[in-house]
């Protein structure tokens, strides 16, 4: 018997095999490239998934809130960095890990926070390791490579706290499209923080690490001349925004929702199923790329996607699926009540925050159990 028909829906499923090829295919680019790996764990929030990665080479990781430092330390990873730029009210809770062994860096992006840090770090007798956020894209936050305010920040950094280096993260690399364009993005992130390293250097400042990363330039660099260390996250299971920026395809995806069918209407030629957008998350980014998804790809139970059934509307807990197919079967009897269908989600970080825990689709296959991989979330 098929043991997904067993499961109460909707669940979000983890294809094993697809995401040790993931793994697989990043890390030995960054070997190749000579670069210390260091993932994004956000993506999975799954101890389970980080120590695959680990054991294929990465060199600790980066997390975005201070409950996944936490957590992943607990489970025994001993080297984070928290890539969010710190303010006071986390301070408390970053001296605790540190104070517990952790071996934390933070992030700053104004003399404000090096400030703040330094005097509580100094007052409670600890020198926090620290990066500063360069801005090579103008997609979020960081400084400039040039901007003189870079070096303000690094002399702010004493006392209670040290200057470790840099780091900048090309977000704007998932608005592009062509391989060149993804080369020439990862050139630009590499050469802005390499240049803020050695302006940094040339003040006098420590520089020990520079730090890069997106799964697009990180797939697509030629060069990391200069960088210490890279980092992805999404890579890990890839998502439908990441096929249509080109570094992937749908068949690497390693995620996917399993829901049922649960009613009809056949006069607008619906398909209802209890995958709402709380089982898919209201993420629509392939709506800004050339292939609009909707709410996620339609496949059937096996994976197969389903030519002429889409996902364009959604509820909290009903998916709408239209079907625009031509042929003269009835609806309810293609699409039968109780069936099936297994959707492709758009951004997997935000897919994933929806579930509390992966059911594992084994690498083995065959009639190999089911896995649970517990995951967490909130801060």
């Amino acid at each position: 018997m098929n043991p997904l028909a067993e499961l109460e829906t909707p669940v979000l499923l983890l294809d094993e095999a697809r995401m040790d090829r993931n793994i697989a295919r990043m890390q030995s680019r960054m070997d190749a490239l000579g670069v210390r790996f260091r993932p994004h764990a956000k993506t999975s929030k799954c101890p389970a998934v980080v120590q695959r990665q680990l054991a294929a080479g990465a060199r600790g990781i980066t997390v975005s809130t201070l409950k996944e430092a936490e957590r992943f330390f607990a489970a025994g990873v001993q080297d984070i960095l928290y890539a969010v730029a710190i303010v006071p009210g986390k301070f408390d809770h970053a001296l605790r890990l540190c104070r517990q062994g952790l071996q934390l860096t933070l992030l700053v992006e104004s003399v404000a926070a090096a400030q703040q840090l330094s005097q509580f770090g100094a007052a409670h007798g600890q020198v926090f390791d620290v990066l500063i956020e360069v801005d090579t894209d103008g997609h979020r936050s960081g400084i400039a490579p040039g901007d003189p305010l870079l070096l303000d920040i690094a002399a702010a950094l004493q006392g209670g706290a040290r200057c470790k280096g840099v780091m900048t993260h090309a977000g704007s690399s998932y608005d592009l499209r062509t391989p060149e364009a993804l080369q020439a993005m990862a050139e630009q992130e590499r050469a802005g923080c390499v240049a803020a390293a050695q302006g940094l250097r040339a003040a006098g400042h420590a520089c020990e690490v520079v730090s890069v990363g997106s799964t697009p330039t990180a797939l697509s660099a030629r060069d990391l001349a200069g960088v210490t260390e890279v980092r992805a996250g999404v890579y890990v299971f890839f998502d439908l925004v990441m096929a249509g920026v080109g570094v992937c395809t749908p068949g690497d995806i390693a995620l996917s929702v399993l829901c049922t069918v649960i009613g009809h209407r056949p006069e607008a030629g619906w398909v209802i199923t209890d995958g709402g957008w709380m089982a898919m998350s209201r993420d629509r980014g392939t709506a800004r790329q050339d292939h609009d998804h909707g709410y996620g790809l339609v496949c059937d139970a096996d994976g197969a996607p389903i030519a002429g059934l889409r996902f364009d509307s959604a509820n909290q807990e009903h998916g709408v699926l239209q079907w625009t197919g031509y042929d003269s079967l009835p609806l309810a009897e293609r699409f039968p009540l109780g069936a099936q269908l297994r959707i492709v989600p758009n951004h997997a970080c935000a897919t994933g925050a929806q579930h509390p825990a992966y059911v594992v689709l084994p690498a083995a296959g065959g009639s190999a159990p089911l896995q649970r991989w517990e995951r967490f979330s909130g801060w």
